[in-house]
């Protein structure tokens, strides 16, 4: 059975061509062949080969599956990674087994419905509101719950049945889909088309077709001159060629009616017996193919061509060009046509259930007003579209993110729009040296203080920070100052909310997500999606898909993995062992939802990137889903924010852990440069904590309260932890808005226990001006600047070869650079003896203790460059004397190999 959206594009007029089929029929005594010929003159695109096998019982999926690959010759395997990493668990590698298997199974099912993958992740081009050529607009929408469908809005003055879904399939089909068509009207004094499908280019503004012509006079010409002498025989007189094979099959006086039909002779006889009737004619009365039986039992019939009439065939070029000079352009359009739902028009989708009427926003809206519960349609005119001018930006061997917030990125206690980032905040990330920036809270959402996390519309963005042109402009002018745009997406479970949101959509409990206690979040309020629906798939496969079509942003961010990964949400006690990875709270079905997300995004979009973020680091997270990972590029190692907080505000700093630091910066070395490392994201600041700069200098506005002795040991910590965090672990390395600077004072969104107050929803770049803070982005700059000169990150795994939990010194080597770190409050080392493998000369690239980064300056001018000696240590065949001074860290740098 077909879907109401195969249907549409089925009967699209593009597909609207003449076939010739071969069709074969069985029975369980002798096989038949039906040959059927079209004599009308139209185009198709002809097989390359002379012969053309047909099978009615072949399906498309099956003739893949004939190139005889066993998966292992695909390269796949489903438990590849385990071996990988030394994993014997025999459960787990059995949970991946069927894992595997259900994937493979779903794809058959997805298949079964959608012509490809592709088409299926593209739900976008059909669903939603859409301009068709043919002077109407197009609706479509998923309600399986409900009984009749109905768009309201100001365009039919909220009638709830004038612009209602047709009854019967291309109304509303089996799998819960409704199409309604909204009809250009005729402007006063204007005359319907005479073409029927008469169509028109709503972008271009050229008139082809407005010029006088006629549709008659334009299929004339192509008659004339297209058709050679004889082609266009059949056009004429429509019924010839079927009174023809009537009059051949049954005589000048054949029955007329079914009971005067005697039994026919099967096709193979028939055709045996004309073949025998016409073997004395000449070779120009007889068709241009021949059918030959080689009696296989799988009933596969050879069509041979001859040659000549196949070269003539593959010459002859479509009359494409006369079909396009009946398309008119948008003048001629507007000049006929008053559009049936004008640009910026307000709707919503009418229901009737069977608990009554229901009023929703489109599930597929691009635009909305979530206060209002009112989508908008876009459908800006040519001339106001925003046009694209960048190309999108090489993808970097390290990311350097810049992770941001639209709302809150102004100095003033009010919303910030697109085009006030664009302006302040794009400029101030070029120049800090971060390549990436990553944006939350895009993604339309009906409550503020959420931070954009109760997502409520999945197609649209934010309207309380400009349109969807206006956030195409920053993702435009972020790719022409090199950067690339990330977007934080949350998949992992949507608000609550039901005339706005998705939640009681078409008036059941189950549409988009699921019933009971499973589809709610134990803890957040939000509802659970129900990914092994189908149609669920394909909206959040497309969702995806849309944000890189439409937007171009460059990748994603999954927010919160472990909320949709378990059906505990991720709300429980991990020991670590594999039995919790593969029990009965693992949900298989988001599982399998990522794995297709990150195989259809890496396929149709080679350079996008993903992001994965789940607490609990899922076994196989970064691996690819042929060797039974999920296939995420990256994931976040979300301890080592929580390791520096937990210092930071418990610990002595005498008593920290050098061996504890590193073992949870580098985790378990497996995965470690897919690792993205931050010291602190907004979780820090938005979440009700507190930036370490508050925790360490105090949130005064720039003259600190604190002694000079204390606002030292803040910023040389807040350097120095970022300085470790940034080089020791993987290629990615992200930083919040503002703490680059270390931001005083933390995020608190306007809402009821605070008043509604805008005063800390806001960043005060006028601390960079000078002080603590401009020295503080000074040297994050300058850290930027050592990847983007050094490539730092993008090299191997650091060689850490130097962990001192008594000197509380921590060393290492990535390429020809050695960092050296002195967490002692208190201990400096005149004389350092640190390992190194190269003999030669080093020189100090960067020291968190200069007076410029707000240090010390302790170390003198002729300290800057060291030479080895020829000791063994920390396994190493040289090594270097260095100075440390506490609380302080300097980056070597080899700038000349001395032979030995």
């Amino acid at each position: 059975m077909l879907s109401l959206t195969d249907s549409i594009r089925i009967c699209s007029p593009l597909s609207d061509t003449r076939l010739t089929f071969l069709s074969q029929s069985r029975s369980t005594n002798r096989r038949q062949l039906t040959l059927v010929r079209s004599r009308q003159p139209r185009v198709s695109c002809p097989q390359r080969n002379n012969i053309c096998r047909c099978s009615a019982t072949e399906q498309p999926q099956r003739r893949k599956h004939r190139s005889g690959k066993s998966d292992e010759e695909k390269g796949i395997d489903p438990v590849g990674f385990l071996s990988k990493y030394g994993i014997t668990h025999k459960g787990f590698a059995q949970f991946l087994r069927e894992r595997y298997k259900s994937l493979k199974d779903l794809k058959d099912e997805i298949l079964t419905r959608h012509f490809s993958l592709k088409e299926m992740s593209s739900g976008y081009e059909l669903l939603g509101m859409h301009r068709n050529m043919q002077h109407r607009v197009d609706f479509l929408e998923w309600a399986p719950g409900a009984r009749y469908c109905a768009l309201i809005g100001d365009f039919n003055g909220w009638s709830t049945t004038d612009n209602c879904a047709r009854e019967g399939h291309f109304g509303h089909d089996d799998y819960g889909y409704w199409f309604i068509i909204l009809e250009d009207k005729l402007r006063q004094g204007e005359e319907p088309d005479k073409l029927y499908f008469q169509q028109y280019n709503y972008v271009d503004d050229y008139d082809k077709g407005d010029t006088g012509i006629a549709v008659e006079e334009i299929f004339k010409k192509a008659n004339d001159e297209y058709w050679e002498p004889g082609e266009d025989r059949f056009i004429k007189s429509r019924y010839e060629a079927a009174a023809k094979l009537y009059e051949e099959m049954f005589g000048p006086n054949g029955p007329q009616t079914e009971e005067e039909l005697e039994e026919m002779p099967d096709a193979a006889t028939r055709y045996k017996a004309w073949k025998e009737q016409q073997k004395t004619d000449p070779a120009s009365n007889l068709p241009s193919y021949d059918v030959i039986d080689n009696g296989k039992e799988y009933d596969i019939f050879n069509v041979i061509g001859d040659h000549e009439s196949f070269k003539k065939f593959r010459t002859k070029q479509p009359p494409i060009a006369y079909w396009l000079e009946t398309k008119k352009g948008r003048n001629g359009w507007l000049q006929k046509y008053m559009p049936a739902l004008p640009h910026g028009s307000k709707y919503r989708v009418y229901f009737n259930t069977p608990d009554g009427p229901l009023e929703r926003v489109s599930a597929w809206a691009t635009f909305v007003i979530p206060e209002q519960a009112l989508a908008v349609h876009w459908e800006p005119p040519p001339e106001y579209a925003y046009t694209w001018k960048h190309k999108q930006p090489v993808k970097p061997k390290s990311l350097r993110i810049y992770e941001c917030h639209v709302g809150i990125s102004g100095q003033e206690p009010k919303v910030s729009s697109f085009n006030d980032f664009i302006s302040k905040v794009l400029p101030h990330v070029k120049e800090a040296g971060y390549n990436a920036i990553q944006i939350i809270g895009v993604v339309e959402h009906k409550d503020y203080f959420t931070v954009g996390y109760r997502v409520t519309n999945f197609y649209a963005v934010s309207s309380r920070y400009g349109t969807p042109d206006d956030f195409k402009r920053l993702v435009d002018e972020a790719h022409g100052l090199g950067l690339l745009v990330f977007l934080e997406i949350v998949h992992s479970y949507a608000a609550a909310d039901e005339m706005v949101g998705l939640s009681l959509f078409d008036g059941t409990n189950d549409c988009y997500f699921h019933t009971g206690k499973r589809g709610h979040h134990k803890f957040w309020g939000t509802r659970m999606f129900k990914y092994g629906d189908p149609d669920v798939l394909h909206f959040l496969l497309s969702n995806l898909n849309w944000w890189v079509e439409e937007y171009h942003v460059d990748g994603f961010h999954f927010h919160s993995l472990s909320s949709m990964l378990y059906t505990h949400n991720g709300f429980a006690s991990f020991t670590g062992d594999m039995d919790e990875y593969c029990n009965q709270y693992v949900d298989k079905d988001a599982l399998l939802y990522l794995i297709l997300a990150n195989e259809i995004l890496h396929a149709l979009h080679p350079n996008v990137i993903t992001i994965a973020e789940d607490a609990t680091l899922y076994p196989g997270l970064c691996d690819p889903t042929s060797q039974g990972g999920l296939g995420f590029d990256y994931f976040s190692n979300l301890s080592a924010s929580e390791m520096w907080l937990g210092l930071l505000e418990n610990t002595p700093d005498h008593e920290w852990c050098m061996s504890k630091i590193v073992s949870t910066l580098v985790g378990d070395r497996q995965n470690t440069n897919k690792m993205l490392l931050y010291a602190e994201n907004h979780n820090q600041s938005i979440s009700g904590g507190r930036s370490f700069a508050e925790i360490l200098i105090g949130n005064s506005s720039g003259k600190s309260s604190l002694s000079q002795e204390s606002v030292l040991r803040g910023c040389s910590l807040h350097k120095m932890i970022r300085l470790i965090t940034s080089t020791i672990g993987g290629h990615a390395y992200l930083n919040f808005m503002g703490n680059e600077f270390g931001h005083p004072k933390r995020v608190e969104f306007p809402m009821s226990s605070n008043n509604f107050s805008f005063s800390l929803a806001n960043r005060r770049w006028d601390l960079l001006e000078n002080g603590i803070h401009d020295q503080l982005f000074s040297f994050d700059k300058d850290m930027m600047d050592l990847d983007k000169n050094g490539r730092i990150m993008s090299r191997g795994l650091a060689n850490i070869h130097h962990v001192n939990d008594t000197t509380m010194v921590i060393s290492y080597l990535r390429g020809p650079n050695l960092f050296v770190f002195n967490f002692h409050p208190a201990n400096s080392y005149e004389t350092y003896i640190i390992g190194v493998e190269e003999a030669g000369e080093y020189q100090v690239a960067i020291n968190t203790d200069e007076k410029k980064y707000g240090g010390r300056g302790l170390l003198g001018h002729d300290q800057n460059v060291q030479r080895t000696i020829s000791r063994r240590a920390d396994g190493m065949r040289f090594s270097l004397e260095v100075p440390l001074p506490s609380r302080s860290a300097q980056v070597y740098k080899l700038t000349r190999i001395l032979r030995a």
